[in-house]
Parts: structure tokens; C-alpha cells; sequence
């Protein structure tokens, strides 16, 4: 295995930002134009117009004649800037389950609307993508090396030359920060942030995060867990690099903190933990990660699992480690919180 090959495959180790199935085996391995709505319950966008130049957190800027129309995205960028009212014309990340239905990535976004380039990790179309006549591709960062997320490193080069890209870090800062970012990118894709809609979002994100500071200050005794499920690991992540974490905790929130030695083969992220082992760390709310890629609490069966006093006491709740970065998508996320600390019980 080269070197560049089993970098890109660490890189996707942090898919385990919450943990990810299928970490073990790859550490084991090394919409028309003018509907930009995004629906009736969107928020308006103005009609676009140039020219256009957008900065982004590369400390890249992208210039284009006018205000790009023809966007591509990652599932849960499009997502966002749906919530904003803009439409994107493809997508590639999570976007539907094996059933057909919308993956939690997607958001509100009709996802027959869209393009999908590509639907798991490795997949992008770039036949498809160069049909779409993409103006702008948009995606988010993991890392400060300007690795684009979810474009796969054997066809990047090619993807790059058929359009501009635009990144938006969620590495290692807090939520509030690629929120900002996103809010000023929607802007400038025409997105209208004095409508109604969005100013109430962003009024009652700031008001839920008033809550779970008050919470976590009123219950400093409570302890929380975030985790994930494979199959054959449990993951504990840590609150350093996720933009999620990171903010509950600077809001007071008492973290289980593996020890970085722990968190070592999780490139910094996660300790990995055998189902075995599972009580390691004792907490009285658990979050888990919501994505399709983990197996969610429901279907656990591991007895370990269900011997946990959280679990046994119905305290496990759902986390989002990729959050949809609109304030909209993240209220619930800090409402969630603030509400298990609020009714939880001491169990730990």
C-alpha cells in the first residue's frame, strides 16, 4: 500500500469523528436552474447576479463571472444551503439508505431533485458531474492539509479541473465557526438571511445554547459519553477536533475524555473499544452517533451494552458528528443535550 494511499485511508478513519462502522478494517487495510428555493418552506433567495468571489478556509478565493447557479456539493453542505434556500444541482456523500430514503445527511432537501455523484465513500461519478456543467464544487474539511471531503483522492485531479472548489473547515474549532461560515456563504450564493425563518433559526440556536450552558452549569455532576457502534467496536470519541464537542464543552458540558495515548489509532478522534470493554467509562448520558454508517442503539445486542447504567436507564441520545451547518439543523442538536442533562439521573 503506498504512502498517499494509506494517508486517504486514515483520513477516512475520521468518519469515526463519533465513531464509524468499519473503522476496524480500514485500519486492518493500512432541480432546474430555477427553482432555488429549496421548497416552499425555505427560506427566498434572490436572484443571483455577478460577478462572485468567495474566500474560503483554505485561504482560497474563487472568482467567477457571476453568482454560480450550477453548484455541486457534499450531501450535508447541499443540505445547509437548502435551509438557506439555495439548490444545489448534485450531490455526493450519504444522501439516501439502502430503502431509498433520505439519509440523515440530506436534511430537508427532496433528494429526487438532486444528482447523486456518488453515495458512499470512493463513490463520485465524474461523467455525471461533468454533465451537471458544474460552476462550483462545495464540500468541507477534516483536516488542515485542504483535504476536500468525500472527493476521492484517485479521481481528484480530474474532478478539480472541471470546476473550482470551495471548503469549509470543520476541524478542530468550534461549531459556532463553520455555522459562521456557512451563513456567509450562503449569502453570497443569494440566500436571503433577513427572512423570517432564518432570523427566528438563528434566535433560537442562540437561546439553545442558552439552555444547555444553564444545564451544564446546574449539573456538573452529569456526566456525558459520546460513542459509536460497528460491529465489532464501540468508539469513545474525545472532545478535542470535533466542531460538535468542542462547543457543548466550552458551553460546560462534562466530557468522558479518552487519554490521547488512547485516542492514538483513531488518528487523535476515538478510542476503540471490544464490545467486551464497553464499561470502561462510566457516564450517565450517552450520545451516539446518528449516521447510517453506525449501527444505532436500537439494534445493539451486545449484553455489555445493554448492562450499562445509561442505557439501562433510557439515557442515550442521538448525536450528529457531521451536523447539517445551519442553525436551524443545529438547535435540536443543543436542545437534545440540554434536556437530557436537565431530567437526567445519576447513574454513573
Amino acid at each position: 500500500m503506498s504512502n498517499a494511499r494509506a494517508t486517504h485511508l486514515t483520513r477516512r478513519g475520521i468518519l469515526a469523528a463519533g465513531g464509524a462502522l468499519g473503522l476496524g478494517a480500514v485500519l486492518a487495510a493500512c432541480g432546474d436552474e430555477d427553482k432555488k428555493s429549496g421548497g416552499s418552506d425555505s427560506a427566498g433567495a434572490a436572484k443571483p447576479s455577478g460577478p462572485w468571489t468567495f474566500k474560503d478556509d483554505r485561504d482560497k478565493t474563487v472568482k467567477l463571472d457571476k453568482v454560480p447557479t450550477n453548484i455541486v456539493a457534499f450531501t450535508g453542505v447541499a443540505a445547509a444551503l437548502y435551509d438557506y434556500g439555495i439548490q444545489v444541482k448534485g450531490v455526493f456523500g450519504p444522501t439516501k439508505t439502502q430503502d431509498g430514503k433520505p439519509d440523515v445527511q440530506a436534511g430537508d432537501m427532496d433528494i429526487s431533485k438532486v444528482e447523486i455523484l456518488g453515495n458512499v465513500w470512493g463513490q463520485f461519478n465524474v461523467e455525471k458531474y461533468a454533465a451537471l456543467a458544474p460552476e462550483v464544487l462545495i464540500t468541507t474539511m477534516f483536516d488542515d492539509a485542504g483535504t476536500l471531503w468525500y472527493v476521492p483522492e484517485e479521481s481528484k485531479d480530474k474532478i478539480a479541473k472541471l470546476a473550482p472548489s470551495v471548503a469549509v473547515s470543520v476541524y478542530d474549532r468550534q461549531l459556532t465557526q463553520p455555522l459562521e461560515r456557512m451563513w456567509a456563504l450562503a449569502e453570497s450564493l443569494g440566500a436571503d438571511l433577513e427572512a423570517d425563518k432564518v432570523v427566528k433559526a438563528k434566535q433560537e440556536f442562540e437561546a439553545a445554547a442558552e439552555r444547555l450552558r444553564k444545564a451544564a452549569k446546574s449539573r456538573p455532576e452529569i456526566k456525558v459519553m459520546a460513542g459509536s457502534a460497528s460491529a465489532e467496536l464501540f468508539y469513545v470519541s474525545g472532545t478535542n477536533l470535533s466542531i460538535d464537542l468542542e462547543y457543548f464543552k466550552a458551553l460546560g458540558v462534562n466530557f468522558i475524555e479518552p487519554s490521547e495515548k488512547s485516542k492514538a489509532q483513531g488518528g487523535g478522534w476515538f478510542e476503540s473499544l471490544s464490545w467486551e470493554n464497553v464499561d470502561k467509562y462510566d457516564a450517565d448520558i450517552i450520545m451516539m452517533d446518528d449516521r447510517a454508517q453506525a449501527i444505532q442503539p436500537s439494534a445493539i445486542t451486545e449484553a455489555t451494552w445493554k448492562k450499562l447504567p445509561a442505557v439501562k436507564a433510557g439515557q442515550v441520545i442521538a448525536r450528529s458528528p457531521e451536523p447539517i451547518l445551519s442553525y436551524g439543523k443545529c438547535t435540536p442538536l443543543l436542545t437534545s443535550l440540554a434536556e437530557a442533562i436537565e431530567n437526567a439521573k445519576k447513574v454513573s
